[in-house]
């Protein structure tokens, strides 16, 4: 067996989960990106435990073999699947996770009941948005810095909001007194140019039996195309299929996890 992404098991202190929901982030994120909903929503539904999950070449899941591909990455969580010794009933994934999700559950549906695309899309396009504005910022960035604020304040000069650039500076580790990027950012480039030549169309119209979908769009973000949201308006008439818009940006676990707590505490089985 290759190596198993970097996880963190999340449950509610009144027992043993049942079920378990693996989390998939974004690009440039990590796992505990979504540690807030993790722990609220173990809180709500306390039979349902929490797998977040570091990406390969994300967070603590680095050195993984090419090719850095959405294949590969939704191998990776059957291969965390089968190392945890318990099956993953339900999986959602955010943007770059949202494809991957998407993926795995084509591929290795076998006890999935459920599955949720945050603020993602199942179609190909053009490399754009704003994983892909980072990936230029950083590379044009020097390769150390002095501190976190440098490297922070280099980010708000190319345009990202304070925030953004705080949380991308958590990709810095320290060494003899300077700060580096710890991310592989070829390997990351190859990674989300897959993302953007993939088209996962297919999974949403013919999703594995006995797979719900459901899909949430953040109000203020338009990662889902006019001709997509259209498209999936013609799918989430099905009763396997639903879509829920939720008030916030792009990044919707951030602006409204109490939200995304409440969609998950409701549906998931």
């Amino acid at each position: 067996m290759g190596p198993v992404l970097s996880h963190e098991l999340v449950a509610s202190s009144a027992g043993a989960p049942q079920r378990w929901l693996v989390i998939l982030h974004g690009a440039f994120g990590a796992g505990r990106n979504w540690g807030t909903i993790a722990r609220h929503l173990a809180q709500a539904r306390p039979e349902w435990g929490v797998v977040l999950a570091d990406l390969r070449m994300h967070g603590a899941s680095q050195g993984f073999p090419p090719p850095h591909t959405l294949e590969a990455a939704a191998a990776d969580i059957d291969a965390l699947g089968r190392s945890l010794g318990f099956p993953l009933d339900a999986v959602l994934g955010h943007s770059l996770g949202g494809k991957i999700a998407l993926l795995y559950t084509a591929r290795h549906a076998a006890a999935l009941r459920q599955m949720w695309v945050v603020d993602s899309t199942p179609a190909a396009g053009p490399p754009s948005g704003s994983a892909w504005e980072m990936l230029r910022a950083v590379r044009s960035l020097p390769a150390q810095f002095t501190s976190r604020q440098e490297a922070a304040e280099g980010l708000t000069q190319l345009g990202f909001a304070s925030d953004v650039a705080r949380w991308m500076t958590m990709n810095l580790e320290s060494s003899e007194g300077r700060y580096r990027w710890r991310l592989d950012f070829d390997a990351l480039e190859e990674l989300l140019r897959d993302f953007f030549q993939t088209d996962l169309w297919s999974a949403v119209l013919d999703p594995p039996a006995g797979v719900e979908l459901h899909f949430i769009k953040a109000s203020h973000s338009d990662v889902l195309s006019e001709d997509t949201l259209h498209r999936l308006d013609g799918v989430v008439a099905t009763p396997r299929i639903s879509l829920h818009v939720v008030p916030g940006g792009h990044w919707i676990h951030a602006d409204n996890p109490d939200e995304v707590v409440r969609l998950l505490a409701r549906h998931l089985p």
